[in-house]
Order: C-alpha cells, then sequence, then structure tokens
C-alpha cells in the first residue's frame, strides 16, 4: 500500500495531460513518491476536448462521405445523416462525460498521489495548491499545457461563440457555422460540419488554409472544401463581430459572414501565466519555456508539451516524457531530437509532414532539392486525388522533410519520418520494393526524380 500522506514527494508533476500523466505514472512505478497536480481534467485536452473525440467526428462524416460515393462508383445509395450517435459516442465512449475517475484512478493504481487545483511554483522545490505547500526532493515537472485563445476582434469577446470544446460537446448541430481560422483545428472541424450538412464559412486572415504546410497541401485541401461545398475566405482581416437574434456576423469590411453560430480556432495560449515562474528566476511573462536536450528549464526543474514551443501535439508530449523519465531515472538517454517531429491533419485528404518544408530548408542555407507527385495508379483506381512532395538536402543526399496529402496521408508519411530521423540516403530509398498498388507507391517516382536531380540529369 502507497503511503499518500504528507507534503514531501520525490517529484512533483505539474499539469496532467498525456506527457505529464506518463511521467508521474512510471516514475511512481519506479519506486519514487510522486505528486500529480491537475486543476482540470487528468489526461489533457487530447482524451476530452481534442483528438479522440474529434478523430470520432471526423471518422463518422468520412463514413457518411464515403457511403454517398456508392452513387459515383458502384451503384446507388440514400445516406440521411444524424448527429445523435456521435453525440453519444464522444460522452460515453470517449469521454466518460467528461468525467476523469478512470485516469485518476489509473494514476493512483501506479502508486502516484494526486491533487485537484491550481500548482503555483514557490521556488526551492517547492509548490503550492489551495494554500497548502508541498515539497519534491528530485524536482518538478512541469506540463500546463494551452488554453483556446481568441484574437483581439472588436465585438467578439461579448458574444457566445465556440471554441473546440463545445464543439465537442454539441448534441445537435447548427443549421450554418463560420470558423474563424484555418489552421488544423479549424479545417477538420469545418470540414466534419460540412459532411453533416451544416452551411460553413471558413475565414483567415493569411492567404491559404494550414498554412504551415506546404502551398500545395494548402491548394489540395481548398478544392477538397470546393468540392464538399465550403466557402474559404483568405487573406481576409476580420474588423468586427456582433450577435443579435440569435446570429453572428462577421464584418470583412467589404462584405459580411452570417452564420447561426461561430466556432473560433485561431490558435491557443500556454497555460503559464500565474505559475510562479518568477521564483525560480523564469521570465513571469514568458510564452514559452526555454529547454535543454533534457528537458530542462533549470535545475530539478522540467518542462513539457505545448508550453516548450516544439510542436503542439500529443506524441511530441509523450516523446519529451520519456526524455524526463531518462534523466530522472539516471538512463543514458536518448535526448530530445526536433529534426522529424510529424504531424497529421485529419482532414480528407489527411495531410502528413514531417521535417522541414521547402521555404524553412531553404531559409536554413540548406542546397535545397524538391520533387513533387500525385497518386499514382491508386489515384485513378479509388479516383481520390493527392499528392507527395519530398524536401532533400542536395549536400548529404537525404531527406529533411516531405509531406503526403492522400486518404492515408497519415500512414503514407510513416516512411518519410523514418528517412528524416535516420538520415537514410535517398540512393537507398530509391532501391526499395513499392508494394503495388498502394498510396505508399505514390513515394517512389518522387524519389527517382530526386535521385535524378541529385545527378545532375
Amino acid at each position: 500500500m502507497t503511503d499518500r500522506t504528507g507534503t514531501e514527494f520525490d517529484l512533483i508533476v505539474v499539469g496532467l495531460g498525456p506527457g505529464g500523466e506518463h511521467v508521474a505514472g512510471r516514475a511512481a512505478e519506479s519506486g519514487l513518491r510522486v505528486l500529480g497536480v491537475e486543476e482540470r481534467l487528468v489526461g489533457g485536452e487530447c482524451p476530452y476536448y481534442g483528438c479522440v473525440p474529434s478523430k470520432m467526428m471526423i471518422a463518422a462524416a468520412n463514413t457518411l462521405h464515403e457511403a454517398a460515393r456508392v452513387n459515383e462508383l458502384a451503384g446507388s445509395s440514400t445516406v440521411s445523416p444524424d448527429w445523435a450517435p456521435v453525440a453519444t459516442r464522444v460522452r460515453d465512449e470517449a469521454t466518460d462525460d467528461w468525467d476523469d475517475n478512470v485516469a485518476v484512478k489509473r494514476l493512483e493504481d501506479s502508486g502516484a498521489s494526486f491533487v485537484r487545483g491550481r500548482g503555483v511554483l514557490a521556488g526551492d522545490g517547492r509548490v503550492v495548491v489551495d494554500g497548502t505547500t508541498y515539497t519534491a526532493r528530485k524536482g518538478i515537472v512541469l506540463n500546463t499545457g494551452t488554453t483556446p485563445s481568441a484574437p483581439p476582434i472588436p465585438g467578439l469577446a461579448d458574444t457566445p461563440y465556440w471554441t473546440n470544446r463545445d464543439v465537442m460537446r454539441l448534441k445537435d448541430l447548427p443549421s450554418s457555422l463560420a470558423v474563424i481560422g484555418g489552421g488544423a483545428i479549424g479545417v477538420e472541424l469545418a470540414q466534419v460540419m460540412a459532411r453533416f450538412g451544416v452551411r460553413v464559412t471558413v475565414v483567415e486572415v493569411v492567404d491559404r488554409l494550414v498554412a504551415v504546410e506546404e502551398p500545395e497541401a494548402s491548394e489540395a485541401l481548398a478544392k477538397a472544401f470546393a468540392n464538399d461545398g465550403i466557402q474559404v475566405l483568405t487573406g481576409v482581416q476580420v474588423s468586427s463581430v456582433s450577435y443579435a437574434d440569435g446570429q453572428f456576423t462577421l464584418d470583412l469590411g467589404d462584405q459580411q459572414v452570417t452564420a447561426e453560430k461561430l466556432l473560433v480556432a485561431a490558435g491557443r495560449r500556454n497555460n503559464l501565466q500565474g505559475l510562479g515562474l518568477e521564483h525560480v528566476g523564469l521570465d513571469p511573462d514568458a510564452r514559452v519555456l526555454d529547454t535543454d536536450e533534457r528537458m530542462r528549464i533549470a535545475d530539478g526543474l522540467w518542462a513539457i508539451g505545448d508550453i516548450v514551443g516544439k510542436g503542439a501535439f500529443t506524441h511530441v508530449s509523450m516523446y519529451h516524457a520519456a526524455v524526463v523519465l531518462n534523466d530522472l531515472l539516471g538512463h543514458d538517454g536518448p535526448w530530445a531530437d526536433y529534426r522529424a517531429v510529424a504531424h497529421v491533419t485529419f482532414t480528407a485528404p489527411e495531410i502528413g509532414s514531417v521535417g522541414m518544408t521547402e521555404e524553412a530548408a531553404r531559409k536554413a542555407g540548406l542546397d535545397v532539392v524538391v520533387a513533387t507527385g500525385d497518386l499514382g495508379a491508386r489515384g485513378w483506381i479509388t479516383r481520390e486525388e493527392g499528392l507527395v512532395k519530398l524536401v532533400a538536402d542536395r549536400e548529404r543526399g537525404v531527406l529533411v522533410g516531405g509531406v503526403a496529402v492522400a486518404p492515408a496521408g497519415g500512414e503514407i508519411l510513416s516512411m518519410i519520418v523514418l528517412a528524416v530521423h535516420a538520415e537514410v540516403p535517398i540512393r537507398t530509398l530509391v532501391h526499395m520494393h513499392f508494394a503495388y498498388p498502394t498510396f505508399h507507391r505514390a513515394l517512389e517516382p518522387v524519389l527517382d526524380n530526386l535521385l535524378e536531380q541529385l545527378a545532375g540529369r
């Protein structure tokens, strides 16, 4: 039986998102006396408001879309969207009705202690939670995550706009939806709503959707959105937002967008304010925390997840957690390496990317070689469109980045991730066997093209 009384511990983990929960549980299983502190839900954004419930919604929307394609490819069918089973699955299967009892029990069963509340750093290995001071002998891990943020648009704060958290709790769908923000969250949820019959308009301040991706990926997604009937307005500024008589109005200067509901998906804010950073010699107004290769920000203080600014993804947080555990438990690495950070935007088609974009590689001073290709045979078999783009360093003859836009873009990406991470020579990749006819095989002619360029042909 673990003694969970007292206020002295070996390790205190403040914030129990996926990475923080993993550190706390594994450290406790390794024999350390661990305290986990969380003011919201143990497990973080991912299982309750992010990855898991949103992917349930996306899977349902894609199923609707595929069923409707029977008329094009295989016969005739009638499809009637119904949000009720989606809402029920999200509530009952994904989130336990937004209750974290199972996660808390999992943590405590590992041997860790748990306190619900806001943890504030007090210096000298101390954390204060609701007036009680807890002390860590070995150190403190910060994993405080992010909160949805809204741009300072006049009038917006006075309206009942939605964030992703509100969408995850939806029991009924609106007739129309405006989305401010064309990043991953905005585009995923926009397409879900459209495929369930909602009239959707996406408003983005920059000149293309998913602007962190390659321009070719943005073009492919814009075309898919047009096919889904989604209106996309890019390169526009929202000068004001108002709400009256059950309707939102977005003033774009030369035009207006009206909708029953408004989703703001224009970024997230790191939860660092009021954390007591000044008590450990750090800037209390910091937007991100700078870490070394062992995820340390100071002696006996680690930071993981979104707050270090190295990729706002659950898998990155888990990767950070593994690095911290290596350091904490005296293992010899491996330490943090960001050459091959991969992520997938789960639109249809999926956009899977890793490493540097072409623009980033050129800005880094590399002698860049680029090749692009379509889905080849699978494109005409399934009548799906997509592309593969690979970015190489001419001097070393290896890939430094790539994107796969396809129905299985995230799965195609796995080989590109391995090639970037392990610096596999392009010549070696070209001489692999690619199964036919697969989406994965779309990489072969692109690699051939790269090799020809490297050879000067």
